[in-house]
């Protein structure tokens, strides 16, 4: 599903009713102060898809699934996750998953135990958590379960957050840099993962600033900038060769009236640099991003 306008009425809103949407923001705004974080943001995620939040560090992906899973509350807008208002936190948690950007997990635990703790915590029952935990083990290869999790290196906390996100077979998966700290076969090992999500029909959303893991698994990808989506659509489609440049077709633009907009452009292809870009990692691929000032006709 492509980024939705805001309706012309209340009556005219679509995707809010679209049964194939498992995320819909209408107008999501973060502002701390005087600073927007994400600005004025329209989505629409099909379900069973993986959609890629692509950006640099700073671009408001966090921000943005913080909100979507009910954590960080709207300064304006509204979003609904699994049919279920972002507002009705208590509702939401029983069909979302999430990995934060920082696994949380209690070090003197053992894997083991983190786990069944965390899914007692999801109401899960213990035949269920364990079953479970042993087919999520095995599948993410953590062969040290019973090992206190202080031990564990970066990349093994991150598999133990994964399998706490996945571990109750939610609706609806957000995972924010989900492949962070891993070696190459874990990452695929993820990779693969999410694609079984998928298939098995849960929505996944991840966020990254790493293109090889949005070109492997996403269906859709949005690219984030300055807290705005510039540009969105099937991750081959948004792939351009070197030189060429997509701007957001469907972004909200100001009234005509003004006397000069921002205008995202969007370079993909390898080799890109520019002293005015943004950059997101990618090898062989990158990403630039730069805002031209553009006055109106």
């Amino acid at each position: 599903m492509t980024p939705t306008e805001p309706p012309a009425d209340e009556s005219d809103g679509n995707d809010a009713a679209d049964p194939k949407a498992a995320v819909v923001a209408d107008g999501l705004t973060k502002r701390y102060g005087d600073t927007a974080v994400v600005e004025d943001l329209y989505l629409g995620i099909e379900a069973g898809t993986v959609y890629g939040l692509l950006g640099p560090n700073g671009a408001g992906k966090t921000t943005t699934i913080r909100m979507l899973t009910g954590l960080a509350p709207p300064t304006d807008g509204s979003a609904r996750v699994a049919g279920v208002p972002v507002s009705d936190r208590e509702t939401l948690v029983s069909q979302i998953g999430y990995l934060p950007e920082s696994t949380p997990i209690r070090g003197q635990f053992t894997g083991r135990e983190q786990l069944a703790h965390h899914g007692r915590l999801r109401g899960m029952e213990s035949r269920e958590i364990d079953g479970r935990t042993e087919a999520l083990l095995e599948r993410l290869a953590l062969d040290s379960a019973d090992d206190r999790v202080v031990t564990y290196s970066k990349g093994m906390r991150r598999k133990v957050g994964l399998i706490q996100a996945i571990m109750h077979e939610p609706s609806v998966v957000f995972l924010d840099e989900p492949t962070a700290g891993l070696d190459p076969r874990a990452t695929r090992t993820v990779r693969e993962v999410v694609t079984e999500l998928a298939d098995g029909g849960t929505t996944v959303c991840l966020s990254t600033h790493i293109l090889p893991v949005v070109e492997a698994v996403a269906d859709r990808v949005g690219i984030c900038h300055e807290g705005e989506l510039v540009a969105e659509g099937p991750s081959k489609e948004l792939r351009r060769a070197p030189g060429r440049h997509r701007s957001n077709p469907r972004g909200r633009l100001p009234p005509p009236d003004e006397r000069a907009r921002r205008e995202p452009v969007i370079a993909i292809g390898a080799g890109q640099r520019s002293t005015d870009s943004t950059l997101i990692s990618g090898y062989p691929s990158s990403i630039s991003i730069r805002v031209r000032t553009v006055q109106p006709s």
